[in-house]
């Protein structure tokens, strides 16, 4: 530890810059440069070009991916098409924030960090993966069932308790609509609230994910002084993309990663190896490559005799196999895990992901583990490919945290310039990130430093050697 950490904290900021700067050595010159060089940085990535068939095959099934995402949020065909060719000039995915509304300070300061980057390289379109797998409530009154207006946390949907514990937002258990109410249930329980409400759609949704990305997409067409069109996947969006995959019987996710089941147990096997040693942690087994989604929540599967099964007394399965996996997935009775929807969006096709505090670590280490499994089927043309990525993971999630940010203000600021956006794009990288509290206050961080100070991890680590930094 190179400095002592505060209270609350488990290791300080400054050891959390070493920590990354001795990963990622890329970043050291950028912590005194101005933000908009970062940002610049994390968006400047070559056209897509590749060799490998399997790479070439995930790339055309992905850019499908994204033209269905796009006419389902609204945009025409032609459209839609110029997103997925400029997903090929320009492979970058924001995957940083969860499914939360453009205003959620953990969203919004991440979505001004990537407008600056695709402003200096003329981008037309912003494509982002938020999870939404996750609960309403990550923390007391945060997550995407609240926001704090005012001064005051509002119930973004007006959900009794009932409904949001242990829910998820991609649940189909409708219906769902904004509401912003408080404590008392008194709906647009204040005067911003009231503002914001008016902007947003009146619909009701099945899923509150849904709600929020037709919330984001209404607030970034109508408050955002950007050319720049948003387009958001979310879990369903991802989870008929790997059904695409599957309904190739030739494509590697059908005939190797699923196939007799050998390569995704290789994959497994490797991730409890992680979790054995100093990488414990942050590539956690919390299901086998899929989550069973049903009545609203969402519940871990176990790889068993051939089948993937949730815990009892559940007798759900889905026998491993790619025709019955593609069926489930497109009936929304089960989603991809996480490692999984890094897989199809991002290492199989070459995408650079944008990410936050975890994801700067477990992203390369998921990476590693693909490798495990590639080595399994043999396709060692992919694994080139894979030791070639530049910079195949980013941090550029959390990277803009003003100390008294106050989104709602500075989106209605935004209708009359861009001045707030452009004076953040000067802000040097080690103040524009703040106290980094979202690393400090989480124990695995400090575990990280101790282990790099030790030398039990490094930039040469075995299972660092696929992070490209």
């Amino acid at each position: 530890m190179t400095a002592t950490a505060k209270a609350g904290e488990h290791c300080s900021a400054a050891d959390v810059r070493c920590a990354l700067s001795s990963l990622m050595p890329h970043l050291t010159p950028y912590w005194k440069r101005p933000l908009r060089d970062y940002a610049s940085r994390a968006y400047d990535v070559e056209r897509f070009h590749s060799e490998c068939s399997v790479r070439r095959h995930a790339m055309e099934v992905l850019r499908g991916c994204i033209e269905r995402a796009a006419r389902r949020s609204g945009y025409d065909l032609e459209e839609a098409r110029s997103a997925s060719f400029e997903l090929m000039a320009s492979p970058v995915l924001q995957t940083g924030p969860h499914c939360l509304l453009l205003i959620e300070p953990d969203a919004f300061y991440t979505h001004l960090f990537s407008l600056m980057g695709l402003t200096v390289h003329s981008r037309e379109w912003y494509i982002t993966y938020h999870a939404s797998t996750v609960s309403f409530s990550e923390k007391a009154k945060k997550g995407p069932g609240w926001l704090w207006l005012q001064d005051e946390p509002l119930n973004v949907f007006g959900l009794p308790r009932s409904r949001m514990d242990s829910f998820s937002i991609c649940g189909l258990n409708g219906p769902f609509r904004f509401a912003f109410s408080n404590a008392k249930g008194d709906t647009a329980a204040n005067a911003s609230a009231a503002r914001l409400l008016a902007k947003l759609p009146s619909d009701e949704f099945a899923s509150a994910a849904d709600a929020i990305r037709a919330g984001n997409q209404t607030l970034w067409r109508g408050t955002l002084p950007s050319p720049i069109k948003l387009l958001q996947l979310d879990d369903f969006d991802i989870a008929d993309l790997v059904a695409d995959h599957l309904d190739d019987a030739e494509s590697w996710m059908s005939a190797c990663f699923i196939g007799d089941g050998k390569v995704a147990e290789s994959i497994l096997n490797a991730m409890d190896s992680l979790n054995s040693g100093p990488w414990q942690g942050w590539v956690r087994r919390t299901t086998d490559l899929f989550w069973r989604s049903g009545q609203g929540r969402i519940v871990p599967l176990r790889l068993q005799d051939n089948a993937l099964r949730a815990p009892a007394p559940s007798s759900f399965e889905v026998k491993f196999r790619p025709d019955v996996i593609a069926a489930a997935l497109r009936q929304r009775a089960i989603v991809p895990s996480l490692y999984t929807v890094f897989l199809v969006t991002s290492i199989l096709p070459g995408v650079r992901a944008l990410g936050g505090c975890r994801q700067t670590i477990y992203y390369p280490l998921m990476r590693y583990l693909t490798a495990v499994g590639l080595e399994q089927s043999g396709n060692f043309d992919l694994l080139t490919e894979l030791r070639g990525d530049n910079r195949p993971g980013l941090w550029g999630h959390r990277v803009l945290k003003p100390l008294s940010g106050y989104p709602f203000r500075e989106l209605e600021l935004f209708g009359g310039a861009a001045a707030p956006l452009a004076e953040y794009a000067t802000i040097p990288l080690a103040q524009s990130s703040g106290d980094l509290a979202s690393f400090t206050r989480d124990p695995i961080w400090a575990n990280l430093s101790e282990h790099i100070a030790s030398g039990s991890i490094t930039s040469g680590s075995a299972e660092w050697q696929w992070s490209g930094s």
